[in-house]
């Protein structure tokens, strides 16, 4: 509990101080919606072991779907839980009729075609305001109400790890990381892997919708290239790097992925600020030259592993 709420106490205290300005509270705010939405994937890939590459698209669904209806509620609050809870049964629907049919392909070809979607979803959202004007399409969406805070990040971030962790133990979870190991094997001893593969999918998609809610109402703005090919990487990146099947690895990489590009913004001189899509490739790179396994491969915090873990180790 003093993991979770120590963090919590000492940023706060620090904003209250005028220690952390709005921009780096911001940045901070970010890291934990990556992490929420790397959190997804690793389910879906690191658990279930379904290589996907659309992640991003649900990220941009969840977003729009909010930013629509709270933009057009003006219900505060109340028009933030409704604009979430649609933007989870939207992302819960298109994974499910995305999902059911691609999730028999594997390895590349399900990267492949979980890729093809990503595109469809960006080029949809370029050419949204053909038929929903407020969308903005290739312009952006403006005037997004912000109801994302630091506390409801935050609260969001600790109830993915709690709610991640639950599913990754329970029978469901089992199921899951049964199929990432040899899904015939486990076909074989009763394991309905279609169903499980579908759920882990769906499941997954979910945070990722969840984080792209967050998203829309931390910066009042969206736009299509948020949502790209290339922010899916992203998230992968993040994943592989944690150490697949590891949640602590996940939520360390997230955070330090966010603030070393944005701690190479403030360091590199205004010359060769480019050069930061150079540098952070090279130290990924040498991570996994030296942890080849990612960060957080064979490790989880204690509060994050089981009473027999806790006893065999």
């Amino acid at each position: 509990m003093g993991l979770i709420l120590g963090p919590f106490a000492v940023i706060m205290v620090l904003i209250s101080l005028g220690i952390l300005n709005p921009y780096w509270t911001q940045i901070i705010q970010f890291a934990l919606i990556i992490t929420i939405s790397s959190l997804g994937l690793n389910l879906i890939y690191g658990y279930t072991g379904q290589f996907s590459l659309g992640h991003a698209a649900f990220y941009g669904l969840g977003a729009y779907c909010s930013a629509f209806i709270t933009k057009n509620l003006h219900w505060g609050y109340f028009s933030f839980i409704i604009g979430l809870l649609s933007a989870i049964s939207l992302v819960v629907v298109v994974s499910f009729l995305i999902g059911l049919p691609i999730l028999r392909l594997k390895s590349d070809y399900l990267g492949i075609a979980t890729l093809g979607f990503g595109i469809i979803v960006k080029v949809l959202l370029d050419n949204a305001d053909a038929l929903i004007p407020p969308l903005g399409g290739s312009r952006g969406m403006l005037g997004i109400p912000k109801f994302t805070s630091f506390p409801l990040t935050y609260l969001f971030f600790v109830i993915a790890i709690i709610v991640i962790r639950n599913f990754v133990f329970s029978n469901v979870g089992r199921a899951c990381i049964s199929i990432r190991e040899d899904d015939i094997a486990a076909d074989c001893v009763g394991v309905n892997t279609t169903k499980y593969k579908t759920l882990g999918f769906v499941f997954g998609s979910v945070f990722a919708g969840v984080a792209g809610v967050l998203y829309a109402h931390l910066y009042s703005f969206l736009h299509p290239s948020n949502f790209d090919f290339l922010k899916s990487i992203d998230v992968l990146l993040i994943v592989v790097l944690g150490g697949l099947g590891s949640i602590s690895g996940t939520v360390i990489a997230a955070i330090i992925w966010t603030f070393l590009l944005e701690g190479l913004r403030v360091v590199l001189p205004p010359q060769i600020l480019d050069w930061r899509l150079v540098i952070y490739p090279l130290l990924l790179i040498i991570i996994m030259v030296l942890r080849p396994m990612g960060l957080g491969s064979g490790m989880e915090f204690k509060f994050l592993r089981t009473s027999n873990d806790k006893r065999e180790r």
